[in-house]
């Protein structure tokens, strides 16, 4: 109750709670899929030429495989996203139905987006064993490509929610005279873009990495899992300075668009030079900080290179205006997160750079392979903390300075959003469980298969190939069926 009151306003409608908290659940839980999403088919098509360039029958068979997880992914995320589109128009009918106008042809595109992908994914899936090896692989390399345009939509629409442009206000306060450019490309929708973009790709890398990580200390160090480790890894180890760099840009992005965002994100409430750095603490209503790892003058010079970069405070704007100390320490506690990850991230890279310089192989240590295997949950982790920090620090805007987040919940009792929010838990639930249920059963016939290929377990996973006639099943013989002709149900193959 306590949190509850210093999250909302005192006249907040009764619904602003549960259409908040229905609506961060359903993203953070769809957010989970994206980069997967976003960023598997490039990294599939990585391994797809690796293995056509070197005639690699364990990168090939590598690449099938991602296949078959990058279309069940899919089929998961449309689930998800799709209640994520319907639940702007019934919480927010307020933002859909006075500037959808406007802010809404990002939402098209990633409609287009999505469609297209499911039929470059299906074409890529039926294309195994049934096209020519360069055929089938030039017709998946669109794939990336209507990935990045499905996160070109959504993060037009969210970068202009932040920084709103292409339109005026006739004297009611409607919007009129829509430019769609100015709408799409809103200063901070280049900075977002990039930044979750490659956002994507590092948590991508470092999530596959990780299930390969996870069979080297098991004991599984066959070429196959080597392979399965290094590809991934090193896009994501390529990446992760990139990202570091774009991560600084953005902030200072936020820093000259958005400076009340920016002063919720780093706690700051006197507009003032010389500002210090907390590494997390707790803002208090009167200002106070308690808590966290106060360094004097950083924050300043954080954001303009010199001490004496002023600061723009919460206290620039009235209380009405800005977010709230609870929802500012929020934020906060999620950037610092973020950026804690990003760093550790880079002193992972960085181990695994100076190895690979000296002595031109792969890490032999076990704390190193721990730590790949937990860097795809701490990145998962940063993009959620990402996006708690774009949206929270804009309170209490979702139009930034032009329609607060009460003025745009829908009307419906807060009795039955509890109700929706209850029900959609357990649906979500049973598709989460659903779909890691499939993931483990396609694990375990490809282990199978694996083991059952060459005589021996897991030391020619690649005696089947993706291309190729198919090995002779004998009749009657459902198994093979199944198993030898490279798990046909779990591949995407009929």
């Amino acid at each position: 109750m306590h949190t509850t009151v210093h999250l909302l306003a005192a006249d907040a409608p009764a619904q602003l709670l549960p259409a908040r908290e229905l609506m961060a659940f359903t993203l953070a839980s769809h957010i989970i899929l994206v980069p997967m999403g976003v960023a598997l088919p490039l990294i599939t098509l990585v391994m797809h030429y690796r293995g056509l360039r070197r005639n690699d029958a364990t990168a090939l068979l590598l690449a099938r495989r991602w296949s078959a997880v990058m279309a069940v992914q899919f089929a998961i995320g449309v689930v998800t996203g799709t209640v994520l589109s319907f639940e702007f128009g019934l919480l927010w009918p307020g933002l859909m139905g006075k500037w959808g106008d406007v802010f809404g042809v990002g939402f098209g595109v990633e409609a287009w987006a999505f469609f297209l992908e499911a039929v470059l994914i299906a074409i890529y899936l039926y294309g195994w064993r049934r096209l020519k090896p360069r055929t089938h692989f030039l017709l998946g390399l669109p794939l990336p490509a209507a990935a990045l345009l499905g996160a070109f939509g959504i993060l037009a629409a969210n970068s202009w929610m932040n920084t709103p442009q292409g339109f005026t206000l006739d004297p009611q306060g409607n919007p009129v005279d829509v430019n769609v450019w100015k709408a799409i490309f809103t200063p901070m929708f280049g900075p977002q873009y990039w930044h979750f973009v490659v956002a994507m790709l590092v948590t991508a890398g470092y999530v596959v990495a990780g299930v390969y990580a996870v069979g080297w200390l098991r004991g599984r160090r066959d070429r196959y899992h080597r392979l399965g480790f290094t590809v991934p890894f090193t896009i994501a180890a390529v990446a992760t300075p990139v990202q570091l760099m774009l991560g600084d840009s953005i902030a200072r992005q936020v820093f000259q668009k958005q400076p009340v965002k920016f002063a919720a994100m780093e706690i700051v409430w006197e507009t003032d030079t010389h500002v210090p750095e907390y590494l997390f603490g707790r803002l208090h209503p009167d200002g106070t900080v308690s808590g966290g790892i106060k360094i004097p003058q950083l924050d300043s010079i954080l954001a303009g290179f010199s001490p004496d970069t002023k600061v723009t405070g919460l206290t620039s704007v009235p209380a009405s205006d800005r977010p709230n100390a609870t929802q500012a320490t929020i934020a906060h506690w999620a950037f610092d997160i973020m950026v804690g990850i990003g760093s550790l991230l880079v002193l992972l890279v960085l181990w695994y750079g100076l190895i690979w310089l000296r002595h031109r192989r792969l890490p032999r240590s076990k704390w190193f392979y721990g730590s790949a295997a937990c860097a795809g949950a701490g990145s998962l982790v940063a993009v959620e903390c990402g996006w708690i920090t774009t949206e929270v620090g804009r309170q209490p805007w979702i139009v930034y300075q032009n329609m607060r987040v009460a003025e745009a919940v829908t009307s419906t009792r807060s009795t039955t959003l509890w109700i929706m929010f209850g029900l959609v838990i357990v649906v979500y639930l049973l598709i989460f469980g659903s779909f890691l249920v499939v993931l483990l059963k396609m694990r375990d016939r490809w282990r199978l298969a694996d083991e059952q290929t060459g005589g021996r377990p897991v030391e020619a996973p690649e005696s089947v190939t993706p291309y190729g006639p198919r090995p002779p099943v004998p009749a009657g013989d459902a198994r093979s069926s199944g198993d030898g002709g490279s798990t046909a149900s779990g591949d995407g193959e009929t």
